[in-house]
C-alpha cells in the first residue's frame, strides 16, 4: 500500500500547479496497474483528496475503484462520491484523461439503472456532458447516456437542454446514432413531433456501411411520427445509405403497409390492420405511437373536409369521419383550432362549422423577428460549413486520396482558349 500512499502524496503536491499536471498525468498512467490491483482498498485514499483541487488524481483512483465489483452496501456511498466528483471537479483537469472520466460516468449510469434510480443520474450526467465538452457543438460519448437516463426517468424536459444544441463535431458514429434516436424518443414524449422527425431522419440518413439496428428501429418510429405530424411519409433522400434502403422493407414491412393503409383515409380499414398486427407493434414498443396514428386519421379527414366545404354541420363532420357523435366532432374541431391545424369558427346555436383561410399575413413584428432569427442561423451554419470544407480541402490525407483517384491529364488535353472565342 506504500506505493498508493506515495501516489496520493504526488497528487496532493502536483495538482495545485497547472504546469505540473502533465507530469502528474505521466505518473498516474504508470501507476494504473497498481491501482487496479488495490481497487477494493482505495476508498480511504480517495477520501484524502479534494475533487475540486486534485481532480485528475481523484479521477484515476475513482476509475480504478469502480472498475471492480462494488458491494451492494457500498452503492449509495459510491453514487454520492461520483455525484460530488462530477459537480466539483476541474473541467481542465478531467479533459487531460477524458476516457477515464467517460468510464466513471458510464459505470455510474449503469449503477443508477441497475438499482432503478435513473432520476439520480440526470443532473450529474448533464453536468458531466458540459464539463467534457470543449464547445456546445461537440457530441461527447456521454450525450446518449444522459438522454437514456432522461427517458428512463421520464424527465423529458431535462433532455431538451442538450438536444437544442447545434451539433457539428462527432467523434464516434454510434454516439450520433444513439443521440439522435434517444433524442427522437424524448421529443415524441414531449409531443414535439417536428423535432422528433428531424432526429429520427438524421438516424435513418446517416452514413453507414452495414445494416444498423438503431437505424431500423428509428425508421419504424420515423414512419409513425411522419403520419402523426404530416399525414404521410416522405421519400428518403438520395444520400441515404443503399445498405439501409435495401433492408427497410424486409425489417419494417408492417410499418410501410400501415402508411399505405393510412393513405386511403378509411378509419375502419386502418383499425383492422392495427388489430391484425397488434403483437408486432407491441413487441417493438411502438403500440402507443400506433394508437396516436389511428387517432390522427380523424384529424386528417377533418382537414380534407376544409378543402371541399366552406361550412359544414358538426353532425355531418361526425358522419364523414366516423365519429360517434356531433359532440365528439365538436371537441376534435375545437382541439384542432387550438393547435392551429385548421382555421374555423363554431356556431354552437345551430351546430355549424365555418372554415377559414390561414389568417397569418407574415408581417407582424414577431413573425419578422422569427424569420430574421432563422436567416441568421442559416448564415452561421453556411459559414461553418464553408470553414469545414476549406479545412478538409487542405487536409494532406484528403488531397493525397483525391490525387490518386482522379485520372491524370496531359497539358495538351486542355484548350487554352474557350471554343466560343475561336
Amino acid at each position: 500500500m506504500g506505493s498508493v500512499e506515495a501516489l496520493v502524496a504526488h497528487i496532493q503536491g502536483l495538482s495545485a500547479n497547472p504546469g505540473e499536471i502533465a507530469h502528474l498525468h505521466a505518473i498516474l498512467k504508470q501507476s494504473e496497474e497498481t491501482l487496479r490491483v488495490q481497487a477494493s482498498r482505495l476508498v480511504p485514499f480517495i477520501e484524502q483528496l479534494d475533487p475540486s483541487i486534485h481532480s485528475l488524481g481523484y479521477l484515476y483512483l475513482l476509475e480504478a475503484y469502480s472498475s471492480g465489483p462494488i458491494a451492494s452496501e457500498n452503492i449509495s456511498s459510491f453514487l454520492a462520491c461520483v455525484i460530488g466528483f462530477i459537480n466539483f471537479c476541474s473541467a481542465e483537469q478531467i479533459r487531460v484523461a477524458p476516457e477515464k472520466f467517460i468510464s466513471v460516468c458510464k459505470r455510474f449510469k449503469d449503477q443508477v439503472i441497475l438499482h432503478q434510480v435513473p432520476l439520480q443520474g440526470v443532473a450529474p450526467l448533464r453536468t458531466a456532458v458540459r464539463k467534457l465538452q470543449s464547445s456546445y457543438e461537440q457530441l461527447t460519448a456521454l450525450h446518449p447516456d444522459f438522454l437514456l437516463l432522461c427517458l428512463l426517468s421520464k424527465c423529458y424536459k431535462a433532455g431538451t437542454s442538450i438536444l437544442d444544441d447545434v451539433v457539428l463535431e462527432i467523434d464516434q458514429p454510434k454516439d450520433f446514432f444513439l443521440y439522435c434516436y434517444y433524442g427522437g424518443m424524448i421529443n415524441i414524449g414531449l409531443k414535439r413531433f417536428p423535432k422528433a422527425l428531424e432526429c429520427l431522419h438524421n438516424v435513418v440518413t446517416a452514413p453507414m456501411t452495414t445494416i444498423n439496428a438503431i437505424a431500423i428501429e428509428a425508421y419504424k418510429k420515423y414512419i409513425l411520427v411522419a403520419l402523426i405530424h404530416l399525414g404521410q411519409i416522405l421519400l428518403l433522400p438520395k444520400y441515404t445509405a443503399s445498405t439501409l434502403l435495401r433492408s427497410l422493407k424486409s425489417y419494417a414491412q408492417p410499418y410501410v403497409d400501415l402508411a399505405t393503409c393510412y393513405a386511403t383515409g378509411k378509419f375502419s380499414d386502418l383499425e383492422a390492420f392495427i388489430q391484425t398486427n397488434m403483437e408486432k407493434f407491441k413487441s417493438d414498443n411502438n403500440l402507443g405511437l400506433v394508437k396516436q396514428v389511428l387517432s390522427s386519421l380523424y384529424k386528417r379527414n377533418i382537414q380534407r373536409l376544409t378543402q371541399t366545404y366552406l361550412t359544414l354541420s358538426l353532425q355531418d363532420i361526425a358522419n364523414a369521419v366516423h365519429l360517434n357523435s356531433s359532440k365528439e366532432a365538436e371537441l376534435r374541431v375545437l382541439q384542432m383550432i387550438q393547435d392551429g391545424d385548421i382555421f374555423a369558427t363554431i356556431n354552437q346555436k345551430d351546430g355549424m362549422v365555418s372554415f377559414h383561410e390561414d389568417p397569418e399575413q407574415y408581417k407582424t413584428c414577431e413573425m419578422i423577428d422569427q424569420i430574421d432569427s432563422s436567416i441568421q442561423r442559416l448564415m452561421a451554419l453556411s459559414k461553418k460549413l464553408t470553414a469545414i470544407d476549406e479545412h478538409i480541402s487542405c487536409d494532406p490525407a484528403y488531397v493525397s486520396k483525391i490525387g490518386r483517384e482522379r485520372p491524370r491529364f496531359d497539358f495538351d488535353d486542355f484548350d487554352s482558349v474557350p471554343h466560343k472565342f475561336l
